[in-house]
């Protein structure tokens, strides 16, 4: 009778590794453009002044537009391959072990967007994930999971931190401080992106090796 199947995660994983090394790509032109206007700031709160010192700021303003442009088009596209990604790897899941998934299916996406339960549902889901893709018999370690949900959640902090830093600024000081904290968010989104990646890689290749042994299959097989 038809039912419930694996797939592979493959295709998807190297299409979300790809987005996000797009996306950490993007962050670092983005620190370049937060230290272009740290900089001129800088200046400004030493005292220079002039047409050169403004034509710098409007400039760097500019990059900033443009960084700020490229990196919510890089992020849209990485997240939506991500969570077909994650749907498919919870899909699998499901059928390596069903009786451990304590959330329903639908939540391996509505949990990213549903307000206060978005703090722990998708780290739960993963966890889940990670318990029925491991070899039977396997010791588990939750290092890379928890490793990168806290520097996601750092990077979710850092950003509206930053954002509100800088969107307010309207003097030389607020404008330094705006952009250093710019700098600390993109940092953030880098580490977290980087650490995605690594969880993507894993994830795919323990379902891979799993869906090869076979069921029941014991661990080293």
């Amino acid at each position: 009778m038809p039912g419930p199947h694996l797939r592979s995660p493959i295709g998807l994983s190297r299409a979300a590794v790809a987005l996000l090394g797009l996306v950490i790509a993007v962050d670092l032109f983005a620190v370049y453009a937060d230290l272009v206007l740290y900089d001129v700031s800088g200046d400004l709160m030493d005292g220079a002044s002039g047409s050169a010192v403004a034509r710098r700021l409007d400039d760097a303003n500019s990059l900033n537009t443009v960084a700020g442009g490229i990196q919510s088009g890089s992020l849209v596209m990485s997240v939506i391959v991500y969570l077909c990604w994650f749907v498919r790897v919870r899909a699998n899941a499901g059928v390596f072990a069903p009786d451990t998934q304590s959330m329903r299916p639908g939540w391996a996406i509505a949990g990213w967007f549903v307000p206060i339960v978005s703090l722990w549902y998708p780290r739960r889901i993963t966890r889940d994930i990670w318990d029925a893709s491991s070899p039977l018999g396997a010791r588990r370690s939750y290092l890379l999971v928890n490793a990168w949900w806290t520097l996601w959640l750092l990077s979710i902090v850092g950003d509206r931190v930053s954002s509100a830093q800088s969107g307010d600024a309207d003097t030389a000081d607020g404008i330094h401080a705006g952009a250093y904290a710019l700098m600390i968010s993109d940092a953030l989104d880098i580490a977290a992106a980087a650490l995605a990646i690594a969880l993507v890689l894993r994830l795919t290749r323990m379902q891979h090796e799993k869906a090869l042994a076979g069921p029941g299959a014991p661990v080293g097989v």
